[in-house]
């Protein structure tokens, strides 16, 4: 199974690289698709073994087609958290330039424990709701929930 593996890998990752850098328009993300295709083609090898070449690479595009469309749904639910945007409140934290660190830590500490740390995990630290939900335990809902009150209790304040 390796070598057929490996075999095909050679023989399709630099066209299916190629492709997915088109779909993407970012090479990371490409590159990781493409390493979750020959993973899932592990995973069903089964599934592919006995098809022809042709068969199997119009396999490995409609995997890595579907595993893309998958990662645009995963990133537009993540979005998906409020009447104020990701963007808005990124807009509105260059207003927070004229408040201090010190001062923008005691409006952070001032909220909710849980909501805080949701807040810093996520626009601090960098985090996806879904990343944050298996931190602390909370479905990715929740967390985006928790968020979307956060920066409503945020703006309050200001």
């Amino acid at each position: 199974m390796e070598q057929e593996i490996e075999s095909l890998y050679e023989k399709l990752h630099t066209e299916l690289f190629k492709w997915c850098c088109l779909m993407t328009q970012n090479d990371e993300m490409a590159r990781e698709i493409i390493q979750e295709g020959f993973l899932r083609a592990i995973d069903h090898y089964s599934d592919i073994e006995g098809l022809e070449f042709a068969q199997q690479r119009a396999w490995f595009y409609r995997t890595i087609k579907n595993i893309f469309i998958d990662t645009l749904r995963r990133g537009k639910n993540e979005n998906l958290t409020s009447d104020i945007s990701d963007e808005g409140f990124d807009q509105s934290v260059s207003s927070f330039d004229k408040y201090s660190e010190k001062e923008l830590m005691c409006l952070i500490e001032s909220l909710e424990v849980l909501e805080g740390k949701i807040l810093i995990l996520r626009y601090v630290e960098g985090f996806s709701s879904g990343q944050i939900g298996q931190m602390l335990g909370l479905p990715a809902g929740t967390v985006r929930s928790k968020l979307h009150d956060a920066r409503k209790h945020l703006k309050e304040m200001l």
